[in-house]
């Protein structure tokens, strides 16, 4: 794993430098602070810098991450993650460079940026992944081991230091424009990837879900427009033909799931004839902070 001086880590008590310190009664090792406050790793290898009330969002499950890991550990969704990589990897320098995973999930995209960028001769690329699902960061933990995995909520202010990144990726998860734009570099990108209209439309229907809301994109503008501005935007669709349990993990894996009853799912699934067939849609969009662009 990276040090911490390759990422320049904040206390989330006191906001000043984290340093990893690794031990024979550490175990994972722990993160310190010069005031002395601590976070032991998990025995997982990630930690968890939530301090106080934590946060209010509800977590992504066991099931449900386990339901993701799944679906995208069978390939259905490379086409995207290679498309990510591919936005990512040309904005890093060759050597030193730092990677933020934005509600990381199971780390499967931010797998692919490192493999890309390693088979790019990027050398030394900190990678830092967040989310607030301990559940999957225990499986982004053992996928990217060579990251720092930290439980937290990206809506308070991140644990990084001004000016500490070089990429961010957001992949379907909250976009907190303000801190992003702190912790990035000038001149580097912030990839963002949301749904499109259209997106899983059969599965949706079959299964319940929510469909895509009208003017999301516009709304994505708008949130953003403060502190970044869109550079390139990359529609990338994939035709999706799955049984009916990789149909039902597909829908299980996202926000959908929290309220989304397994069985009920299956059974709603059994009318849909195998393959089932869908096609994912995506926007991949580039952003730049506005101040580097405006130079």
């Amino acid at each position: 794993m990276p040090s911490t001086t390759d990422l320049p880590l904040l206390c989330p008590v006191c906001r000043k430098p984290l340093e990893r310190r690794t031990t024979a009664d550490a175990g994972q090792g722990k993160l310190v602070c010069p005031d002395g406050h601590s976070f032991d790793a998990a025995r997982q290898g990630y930690f968890n810098l939530l301090v106080g009330k934590g946060t209010v969002f509800e977590a992504d499950t066991a099931d449900m991450v386990r339901a993701r890991y799944d679906f995208l550990a069978a390939g259905h969704y490379r086409p995207l993650a290679t498309a990510v990589a591919a936005a990512v990897v040309p904005c890093l320098p060759e050597e030193h460079s730092a990677v933020l995973d934005a509600g990381t999930g199971t780390g499967h995209y931010l797998r692919a940026v490192l493999d890309q960028a390693a088979a790019q001769n990027r050398r030394q690329v900190a990678a830092l992944g967040v989310d607030i699902s301990k559940f999957a960061l225990r499986r982004a933990a053992r996928l990217n081991p060579e990251a720092v995995n930290l439980v937290w909520d990206v809506w308070q202010p991140l644990p990084l230091a001004d000016n500490s990144v070089d990429a961010i990726t957001v992949i379907f998860a909250p976009r907190n424009a303000a801190e992003f734009a702190r912790v990035l570099r000038p001149g580097g990108a912030l990839v963002v990837v949301t749904p499109r209209s259209g997106h899983l439309a059969a599965i949706a229907a079959a299964a319940g879900m929510l469909g895509i809301e009208e003017g999301k994109d516009a709304r994505l503008a708008e949130a953003m427009g403060t502190h970044f501005v869109a550079e390139t935007s990359t529609d990338v669709g994939i035709p999706l033909a799955l049984t009916r349990p990789e149909a039902a993990d597909l829908a299980y894996m996202g926000p959908a799931g929290h309220h989304l009853d397994r069985l009920d799912l299956a059974e709603r699934l059994l009318a849909m004839p195998e393959p089932v067939r869908a096609e994912a849609r995506f926007r991949l969009t580039v952003f730049r902070p506005r101040k580097a662009a405006a130079t």
